[in-house]
Order: C-alpha cells, then structure tokens, then sequence
C-alpha cells in the first residue's frame, strides 16, 4: 500500500474478542503451524477453513510488517498466512491464502465429511462455486481495497458504485446456483448459505473475511432499514466512506447466516481492532454519505 495514504495509525498484534480465545485453544504443538495476523482477511479465510474442516492445528499470530525470522523461514516474502508441515523432515512450507484452503480441502477428504466443495459426481455444481469464488477474487477483493484507498471524494464514489456493483453480481451468482443446481445436496454447497439450511462453502469462507467483516459480536447482526449491519463493509467502509451494502431479504439472510456460523465468529476479532488496522489507508478522507 501506498506510503502517502498510511496515516501512521498503530496497528495491532494480537487478535481480540473470540478470535483472541481461539488462539489460546490451539498454542500446542500440531503436525501443521500457521502463521497469521489479526489484521489480514486472507489468514482468516484459512483460519475460517481450519475450524470449519476440523484440521488439528497450532496458531502462530505473528506481525508480518516486522518479518520474525521464524516467518521468513517458512515465507521467504513475510507474508501470511503460511503454513508449517512438520510431517515433513525437514518442515515443508505452504503460502497463499487460495493455495492452502485448496491444501486443507485436500486433506479433509481423509478426515470425516466435511468439505467446502460439491461432492466430485457434481462437476457442474463444483464449477459454480468456483466461479463465485473467482468474481470474489477478481472482482469484490480489488473493489473493496480501491474504494478504502481512495483518498478524494470522486474516486470515493466510484469506488463505492464499483464496490457495490461487485456485490451484486456475487448475489447474481449465487442466485444461479441456487436456480441451476437440481438436488439437495447440489445446492447444499453449490449455493452455500445463500440457500437456507445449505452448508458453508468455499466461495462464502472466500468472500466473508475480504468482502468485510466484523461487527461487535455482541451484536452480531444488528439491522439498520432492513439491512444488516455487518462485515467490513458495513463496519469499516460505513465508519470511513459511509458505505451501506446492498438490501434485500435474501440478502440480508446470507449475511446473517454467515456471520453467525461458528467458524466465523471463533476467527472475529472486535470491531475496534478492524477499524483501527484499516485507519490507517481509510481514514484521511472520509465520505460521510452517498448514493449508489
């Protein structure tokens, strides 16, 4: 990120709220180390896929702006997140975030029946959510970041039609999941919660930590005129750009539905934490209102 839009806003180095509590669950030693931060969406997308699949782990909070050298040994660029496979001799690495949900889904399969993807007899519906979770990263992620970084009102309210739209395309995909998939256990995953009693899915873990998350917990799914009040986009892009995401019943059901699953809320740090990490690129210019 930019130097000139830091506003020199300290960060912080250690989760708080319930992600705090899942850090001290798992302090000991496991075949697999990840490394993460309390600040970084894409480590919670694989935090979220660890206590989701039930993949025995250790948690390594780290602050990657420093680069321990026991990051950079197993992420030569200091990135999170990363992985430490001690099955190995000597200890194997993995990074990026993609690359290890892709790792851990793998591994599942030998574990129990939980996965983040259709079953293989379902190629289509595999298909689907991997295009949900490639408008994710091709789409919503850049969306999100240019609209927080935009430092003059103008590209503030592109950014926001740009962010907003981004958003409804995702819940234009899901919605074809839903229409397109024939059998309950298609859709079950193939539309993931955005089908009432459907299962977590890759694309949802994909989008909750980077579309924006998180709320107070103790108030998790607060509504404002019928939308909630959730994600970073309705904590950080409300508090910095005055953003409002996108209404509607279904919608709102999803964001509901996913804040509220387990894995999600064992992974959220409060509220204050979000805001105070993106402070520093968001909040030079504020936009208090606007219209998409």
């Amino acid at each position: 990120m930019s130097a000139k839009n830091d506003s020199g806003k300290q960060y912080h180095r250690e989760s708080t709220g319930l992600a705090l509590d899942t850090v001290k669950r798992h302090g000991a030693e496991e075949d697999i180390t990840l490394f993460g931060s309390c600040f970084c969406p894409f480590v919670q997308r694989v935090w979220v896929a660890f206590e989701y699949l039930g993949i025995p782990y250790k948690y390594y909070e780290v602050d990657p702006y420093a680069k321990p050298k026991e990051l950079l040994e197993f992420s030569p660029k200091g990135l999170v997140p990363g992985l430490k496979l001690h099955r190995f001799d000597p200890p194997r690495a993995l990074n990026e975030s993609t690359v290890i949900m892709e790792y851990l889904e793998d591994l599942a399969a030998g574990l129990g029946p939980r996965t983040l993807l259709p079953p293989l007899k379902y190629p289509y519906a595999r298909a689907l959510v991997r295009l949900q979770a490639d408008h994710v990263n091709r789409a919503v992620v850049p969306a999100f970041y240019r609209y927080l970084q935009a430092q003059d009102v103008d590209a503030q309210i592109a950014g926001g039609k740009e962010f907003h739209a981004s958003l409804e395309q995702l819940a234009a995909l899901f919605e074809r999941a839903e229409r397109e998939l024939v059998t309950e256990s298609e859709t079950a995953l193939g539309a993931g919660l955005w089908k009432e009693g459907g299962e977590i899915n890759w694309a949802d873990i994909m989008v909750g930590p980077c579309k924006p998350p998180y709320p107070p917990l103790r108030d998790a799914h607060r509504a404002y005129n019928g939308s909630l009040g959730v994600f970073r986009a309705t904590n950080v892009l409300k508090h910095y750009r005055g953003f409002e995401v996108p209404s509607g019943p279904k919608f709102d059901a999803w964001l509901k539905r996913l804040l509220e699953h387990p894995a999600f809320r064992s992974t959220c740090s409060t509220e204050q934490l979000c805001l105070d990490s993106c402070e520093r690129y968001g909040g030079a210019i504020r936009l208090q209102s606007a219209q998409y």
